[in-house]
């Protein structure tokens, strides 16, 4: 399975709920913050919703 490299790069100040929900469903916590996560319909739904606030990168393995 894929890997996929998230960063969040904007505040949530002034967000909506459901845009700060999917924010802290990936794990993402502050400004800067980074995850690794698995490529699933889920993870890809939730970085749709916000994907102006994140740097997506494609991690091969």
């Amino acid at each position: 399975m894929s890997k996929i490299k998230v960063s969040q790069k904007l505040s949530l100040i002034g967000k909506t709920k459901k845009q700060i929900a999917c924010i802290k469903g990936l794990g993402l916590k502050r400004i800067s913050d980074t995850r690794i996560l698995d490529d699933t319909p889920e993870n890809l739904g939730m970085i749709n919703v916000v994907k102006h606030m994140l740097i997506v990168e494609s991690i091969e393995e």
